[in-house]
Parts: C-alpha cells; structure tokens; sequence
C-alpha cells in the first residue's frame, strides 16, 4: 500500500462518485500522491443515428467544465495540483485505458449497489473497471 504515488479517480459527478473523490483525496493527502481525475465521456446510444456534431460538441463543452469545476474543488481540499482528464467513449474501457495511460497505482472508483434485475440489466461500470483495470481498484460504496 505504501507504494501509492499516482492515484486516479474515475467520476461521473453522481453522490457515488462524490464520495470515491473524497477517499481518492484523503488517499492522496496521506500518501503524497498525484491525483488524476478521469471522466468517461458516453453518448447515449438510442439510435444507430448518431448525434448532431454541435451537440456532441455542446455535451464536451458542458462536461469539461463540470470535471474543471470538480478539479477545482479538489485542488481547494487537497492544496496542489490535480489533472483531469475527459475521455471518449465507453466509461469502463476508457477509464481503464487511462489508469494504462497515466501509470496509476490505484484507480478510485464509486459504485451506485444497485442489486438484482437493474444490475442484470444496467450492469456496473465499477465491476468492469475492477476486471479491466492494469491497477489496483478501490470501490467505495456510497
């Protein structure tokens, strides 16, 4: 554990998510480790259609600022720098491929628990995470 000097921290601006960053920065805070915030950018897939470029391009605009806003107030509560990183696609191979990409040592990750027909259903991006991921995972539960 005391190896820990990259840690990411995979949001989707939900309570789960909120939670995981405040474990990811108390983590960070302890261990003195940089902190990556990644947030997996995915259109939703209605129609074999895809979307209108200027609307794909309004949802990048409006989730960079999100993630800049979420950064922002890391930075506030850890005292450093933290980066952020908008990815494309689906969330769980991308957020995986970027914990590759920046040699995390520990990827936070929230879970929303959902149970039953919804996780049969929905699936869960955290169980991906945990099974494609080059790092360790740690999963809080909110």
């Amino acid at each position: 554990m005391g190896g820990w000097k990259r840690i990411g921290c995979a949001v989707d601006f939900s309570d789960g998510s909120r939670a995981a960053l405040a474990e990811a920065t108390d983590l960070a805070r302890r261990f003195e480790a940089d902190l990556v915030l990644l947030h997996a950018e995915e259109m939703p897939g209605v129609t074999d259609i895809p979307p209108p470029e200027s609307v794909v391009a309004a949802t990048r605009v409006e989730l960079q600022a999100r993630l800049d806003a979420w950064r922002g107030e890391t930075e506030q509560a850890l005292g450093r720098p933290v980066r952020g990183r908008l990815l494309s696609g689906p969330a769980a191979p991308g957020i995986a491929r970027a914990a590759g990409e920046e040699r995390l040592d520990l990827l936070v990750t929230g879970t929303h628990g959902r149970r039953g027909f919804r996780h049969l259903v929905l699936g869960s991006v955290a169980e991906r995470i945990v099974h494609l991921s080059p790092c360790a995972v740690l999963v809080v539960r909110s």
